[in-house]
This record gives structure tokens, sequence and C-alpha cells, in this order.
């Protein structure tokens, strides 16, 4: 849920005219500022480190620490839990087997996989590699047998067994290739995939193929003694201590840990302020594109692209238990960001990165707002179901299923929502919001949208 509303606030985010005007990267006082105040004063979390590249060098700013009882500083060799930022190294592994010719982007996954598993297919179509690459492939965003033995570490007894038994007896809601939907599993099983082919161990692959090309020592999911030493605690959106997670089976969805310094190589590759080792690859990766999670949006291969005024951004957010990541680059500008925050508050570091990058409004994380659900009519339901409109390309659209009371911005997947009052709908545990604004025949006639401080009105597209 919580990615979720972080992509919500990046498609919000790029529909302000006010953050299209003319931009320069800040300077290194002005976001260790922005930092000590996310740190300090709003308790957003205990340590963010942030990289900068651009043609004028690398910079690497940083506040707090790696753990409320480690007043060591922060830097740009501190290790984090870098989360759904694997997933583009996922697929630039896959972009690099494509340009060797070991396999084709639309190979079916099943041909990668033991052969008495069953992979779902519909309308004559099998699932592809890109399918899983560019969140397209109809299965959902995670199994639903996943075991529950440790909730702070929740990947880390989920089998391969367990990930065909899934498949097997899963069908698929939708067409291949039809949708974008994040999915973990799909990246998982990406990974997986990928692994078998080239009958190597996932980690040793990416090792091989990326990291050691790149030069980047310090990105793995198997730490060195040095790596351990430098690695930040995570802590969770009160700031308290949580175990690290381990993704044994799903590994291409999320296990991965990095530091700033070792990012912002990735980036100078992408940019082109390096001279890159496997520059067809990454020219494969950025060049597939399909739609994304709304009409001004793309999926690469593992990138999410958007259309920006002065440039095409490429991003990825990441997520754990215990961190958060954000990282993007501009080609045509040559720049790039990375933010790593040692906690999984809401917000996380998405924000900051974008606005390092391009400019775009900060969010306000304020004290989560709370709320207690009441019971409504299915009268008073139906009063708030339609479609109302966030932006030149994105709607929001309520539904009711049943009793139950469903959100869904652009193609991003529909959530519950549930009843503070008769005009003020909730996402339980988290900071987010509905409001409406009732007609003279009492059907909504507006939205107040908000995420974490951030507000949008939407008015109702379908009302008479």
């Amino acid at each position: 849920m919580k990615r979720v509303l972080l992509a919500w606030l990046v498609l919000l985010g790029a529909n302000s005219a006010a953050w299209a005007q003319p931009w320069s990267l800040p300077s290194d006082e002005a976001i260790r500022a922005i930092l000590a105040d996310r740190i300090d004063n709003r308790k957003q979390s205990v340590g963010i480190v942030v990289g900068i590249v651009s043609p004028q060098g690398r910079r690497v700013i940083s506040h707090g620490q790696p753990a409320r009882s480690d007043s060591r500083p922060l830097d740009g060799r501190t290790v984090f839990e870098i989360g759904s930022v694997t997933k583009v190294f996922n697929a630039l592994l896959l972009a690099d087997m494509a340009v060797r010719k070991e396999i084709a982007l639309d190979d079916p996954v099943a041909k990668y996989l033991p052969a008495n598993v069953r992979v779902p297919e519909r309308a004559g179509k099998q699932i592809t590699l890109q399918d899983l690459a560019t969140h397209t492939s109809g299965l959902p965003r995670l199994p639903n047998n996943m075991p529950t033995k440790d909730p702070l570490n929740p990947y880390a007894d989920y089998t391969s067994d367990q990930l065909y038994q899934f498949l097997g007896g899963y069908t698929l809601t939708r067409d291949i290739g039809s949708q974008f939907e994040y999915s973990n599993l799909g990246a998982g099983l990406l990974g997986n995939a990928l692994s078998r082919r080239a009958r190597r161990p996932y980690e040793v692959l990416i090792r091989e193929r990326i990291t050691a090309r790149l030069g980047m020592r310090d990105t793995a999911i198997t730490l060195t003694p040095s790596m351990r030493a430098r690695f930040a605690v995570g802590h969770d959106a009160a700031l308290k201590p949580v175990p690290y997670w381990d993704l044994p089976t799903l590994a291409g969805s999320g296990a991965l840990r990095s530091t700033a310094n070792d990012l912002l190589i990735m980036l100078e590759n992408e940019t082109g302020l390096r001279r890159s080792a496997i520059r067809a690859a990454m020219d494969r990766q950025l060049s597939t594109r399909r739609p994304g999670a709304s009409s001004d949006t793309e999926i690469a291969l593992g990138w999410q692209v958007r259309k920006h005024a002065i440039g095409t951004i490429f991003f990825h957010s990441g997520g754990t238990g215990g961190f958060r990541t954000f990282v993007a680059f501009n080609p045509q500008t040559r720049e790039g960001v990375v933010a790593l925050a040692n906690a999984s508050t809401p917000v996380g570091v998405d924000d900051i990165g974008m606005h390092i990058l391009v400019g775009e409004k900060l969010a306000d994380p304020r004290p989560p707002v709370t709320h207690t659900e009441v019971a409504l009519d299915r009268a008073d339901k139906e009063k708030l179901v339609g479609r109302y409109r966030l932006s030149a390309n994105s709607v929001l659209t309520m539904t009711l299923e049943g009793e139950q009371l469903f959100a869904q911005v652009a193609k991003l997947p529909k959530d519950r929502v549930f009843a503070a009052s008769p005009t003020l709908l909730f996402w339980r545990g988290e900071d987010g919001d509905i409001r409406f604004e009732l007609g003279p025949d009492g059907r909504a006639m507006s939205a107040i949208v908000r995420f974490n401080g951030r507000e949008t009105v939407a008015k109702r597209e379908d009302a008479s």
C-alpha cells in the first residue's frame, strides 16, 4: 500500500505548472537544510544521504546518523537496503543478456523455468520476459501464499517451490501486456528465470554482469565484512529499529544493498559522464518502453519514465521495512540524484530527489492524521462513486464493489478506502484521505485528495 501512495505522489507531482520553470541544482547548504528539517524537525528519518552527479562533478551531502545509538556521521560509503531500486539492476541484467543474444525480450518466461511449472496464460498469449520487466504481465503485486512467520522480514521464508505453486494455480484477470500493474512477484520471477538461464546464482550473476563491470564494489546482497561495518540500521515509521530484509526467492524485486557512492557510479554510466562497459545494455534498457501508470508516464526495462519541461526523467524508488531509496537521472542535462534514508516513513525521499533534480515541490510530512471508521449506508456510499479529474493526465475513480468502496488513480492498483464520515474516506494505516463536497442533489461534486500533507482538488467529471 505504501508504494502505491508514493506512486500517487509522483503522479500528482508531475502536473504542477509551477514546477516547469528553469531549474538549477541546489547548493550543498540548501540540500543540507532540507535534510536537517526532515530529520530534526519533522522526525521523518534517523539519517539521509543525498548524492548528485552532473557535468560539474559529483557531490554527497548527508545529515543524521546510522542509528539513534550510533553517532558516527553518514557519508557516501554508508550501506543501505535499496529495496525496489534492485529492479533497475534486474532489468539491466535482462537487457545485457538480450544484447548478448542469450535470450530474447519476447521469450516466454516459461522457457527458462522447470518443465513441470505451469505459468498462467490468457487469450493465447504467454507471459514474456519483457512483460515481467515492464510490470505488464498481469501478475499481481505479491503472491497470496507467502508465509507469515515473521512480518518484519516478510520475504525471508518464501521458496521457489511456493512461487511455482502459486503460478500453477493463478488465473490472470486481464490480458497480458494490456495494463501496467506494479509487481514484486513479476520482478522476482524474472530474476529467477535469468539465473536459471545463465546457470549462475542470482547474486553472482548480478556481480559478474553488472556491478563488477561498472566498478560498484559496495553493491551486493551478501555483505562483505567492510560493508557490514558500514551498514546503517533500518527504522520503521516510528523510528524504532527493525530487522533487515532477506529475499532469497524474489531477490530481483528488492534484495540489493548499496551506497550513495556506488549508485552515483551507476548514474554516471547512465548519463554518459563515464564511458560505460555496458552501454549497449543500458541503451536497450532505456529504449524499450510501454505505457506506464498514467498517460504521461512510461515504463522502460526497470526504469519508470516521465516527460518533464527540462527533459525525460528516468526514476525508481525503493523501500523495505527500514529504508527508503530514490534514484533518478536526466540524460539531456546529464544530471542524476540518489537519496537514501534509514527509515521507512510514508513520504520517504522521493520528493527530495525530484526537488533536487527538477525543482518539484517538497512534500510536507507532518504527523499522520488518524481517523476512526464509521459505518455508512449504501446510499451514502453510492453518492461518492464516480470519476474525478485530478489533472490533465490523471483521474481518480471511485467504485463500489459489494459494500466496499475503492479508490484508483490512473492505472495504478485500486485500494480499499474506509469512511470516517459520509464525506470523508481514508486508507487504513496510511496518512491519506479524500474529502468530498456534495452538490444540491446530494451527490459528490468534487474531492480533495490528501497524501502526507499534499492536497489536490479534483472535480467530478460525470456530473449532470
